[in-house]
Parts: structure tokens; C-alpha cells; sequence
């Protein structure tokens, strides 16, 4: 199985914070959101996987050293999802390429969607779900039928694009050879083919981490939820005073240092971050120092 991971975008609704870090390195838990999804392709039985990356790139480049499974594509310019798939044709051997965004929490079954996508005739199989927030694609049982959101017809309904899909190797071939392209300009045309097959994922976890509120939430749901084992995630390789106060919930990464009578509610501290003793924060993502004042100024 191969695949790709988007990894590239400058997650501008993420600023200040994705000017210190870009966001497919965000810690979930206190492992950068990448990994997770890596670990969970490779667990998946994917044994080529290209990352692309240009915003922060070098951040990205590091943090994959090391994993065998990985084809790092740099990209001197943005190119899109479509630009990207085209630019990494040559990385790719002659089956289907499973495309994930590297900025979504999720626990869809990954093998499903690639079983869904080899056992049918279309050329793309993509993992649909009905997430009203994002509702946008026109759907008729398990054909996609466009990607306005228009008024279904009937027999018809809007579902949510998870950012997962899985394209025929032939299918990069029709996208231009250099420069941006949208992969769903693409999908329009092959829609109007009925080429393009719609794979229900609901009931799967799905978050989308564009903004500072959404980052949050995600953290509140996984510490607070049924399967949560404590409100709390803190790292073996954090140093947290006796007496400081966390309240609610949150997560203190390896090599934080949360000082005497410091109190934290509903926070991510990243790694590496002291928070001096006494301070207080709440609802806030909390930057390494040297980046603090900075991010809170954003705010």
C-alpha cells in the first residue's frame, strides 16, 4: 500500500501559532499529530509513504528522519493538493495512491477505504461523512455527484469530505505538470463521469484542527471522554511543582516545567515551555518562551 500525507500548507487560521510550528507537527497528546497519522498508515500496511512540506519545512524534514516508510517532496511553492499529487507521480509505483491531510485527527479505518476503493470500478473513492459544519458535497447513495453546495435534489443528500480519498495512479496523469492545482477541480470533472465513489465513514472520530479553538476541543473531547483514562496528559518528561493547580483538563509536554502555585486550566503546553511560577492561563495554547509573548499578543 502507498500513500501520501499533505503536509505543506501554512495553516494561516492557526497563526501566530503555526509561524513557530506547522501544523501536521502540532502535539495531540503530546505526540506531534504527523506521527500519528504515519503510525497509522504504516500499521496499515503502507510501506511508501511521500510527505510534502514547504511551510517550516525543515521542522517537517527533521522530525521524519529516520522513518524508512518516507519520501520526503519539497516544494519550493505551494502547489496544492492536485499539484503535489502530480509533482510525487514519479515516487508512486503503478497501484492506488490513498491521499491523507495532515492536519485531521481521525480514527477512519484506513484499510476499509482502500478495500471499498479496489473492490469497486470507479477511479476515486472518497471516505464521506455527514458532519453538518462542513457538509458541502453532493451525494446519491454511493455516487458523488458535485462539489457545490447546492440544494440536493431528490434521493440526494450533502455529506462532508474527511480529506481522505484513494485515486487510480492514472488519475495524477490528467493533472498538469507544473504549477498549483486544486485536486477537486479535478474530481468535478470526474464526477460529471460518474467516476468518483462516495465511501460512508460515519460514526468514525473526525476533527479538523484549523483554529486555536478547534486544537483546544479536540484536546477537551479526548481527555474528557468516555474512553479518557484522566483529564490530565502529562509527559514523564515534564517537571510540574507539587503545588501547582490543573484544573479541568490538559496536557503538559516532554521537558515542560510548570512552576510552584502555577495554576493551568484547559491548556496545551507545548514542549520544552517553563511557565513561570504563579502564572495563570487558561483556555490557551501555550508556546515555547520564547514565543510567548508573541502568540499571546495574536491573541
Amino acid at each position: 500500500m502507498q500513500a501520501m500525507l499533505l503536509a505543506a500548507g501554512f495553516g494561516t487560521r492557526l497563526h501566530p501559532y503555526t509561524l513557530i510550528k506547522p501544523k501536521p507537527l502540532f502535539p495531540v497528546l503530546n505526540v506531534p499529530l504527523l506521527h500519528i497519522l504515519l503510525d497509522m498508515l504504516v500499521q496499515a500496511g503502507c510501506t511508501r509513504i511521500v510527505v510534502n512540506c514547504h511551510h517550516l519545512a525543515d521542522q517537517i524534514k527533521a522530525s521524519v528522519a529516520g522513518r524508512p516508510e518516507v519520501l520526503l517532496q519539497y516544494e519550493p511553492e505551494i502547489l496544492g493538493t492536485g499539484g503535489s499529487l502530480r509533482k510525487a507521480l514519479p515516487l508512486f509505483v503503478d497501484e492506488p495512491v490513498l491521499v491523507m491531510n495532515g492536519d485531521i485527527y481521525h480514527d477512519i479505518d484506513v484499510c476499509s477505504l482502500m478495500d471499498a476503493h479496489q473492490n469497486s470500478d470507479g477511479l476515486v473513492t472518497m471516505a464521506m461523512h455527514d458532519f453538518s459544519r462542513f457538509n458541502s458535497v453532493r451525494v446519491h447513495r454511493e455516487q458523488v455527484l458535485g462539489f457545490a453546495p447546492d440544494q440536493p435534489g431528490p434521493e440526494e443528500e450533502l455529506l462532508a469530505f474527511t480529506g481522505m480519498h484513494v485515486l487510480d495512479r492514472a488519475v495524477i496523469t490528467r493533472i498538469p505538470e507544473y504549477g498549483f492545482f486544486h485536486i477537486i477541480d479535478l474530481y468535478r470533472e470526474l464526477a460529471a463521469e460518474g467516476r468518483i465513489l462516495s465511501k460512508r465513514v460515519d460514526g468514525s472520530f473526525w476533527r479538523d484542527i484549523g483554529t486555536p479553538e478547534d486544537y483546544l476541543d479536540l484536546h477537551r473531547e479526548l481527555l474528557t471522554g468516555t474512553d479518557a483514562a484522566q483529564p490530565w496528559c502529562i509527559s514523564d518528561q515534564a517537571d510540574v511543582a507539587a503545588d501547582a493547580e490543573l484544573g479541568d483538563w490538559g496536557a503538559v509536554g516532554p521537558g515542560a516545567v510548570i512552576g510552584s502555585k502555577a495554576a493551568l486550566a484547559r491548556c496545551v503546553v507545548w514542549a520544552e515551555v517553563e511557565v513561570e511560577p504563579g502564572r495563570q492561563y487558561a483556555d490557551r495554547i501555550i508556546c515555547p518562551e520564547k514565543a510567548v509573548d508573541f502568540c499571546q499578543a495574536g491573541l
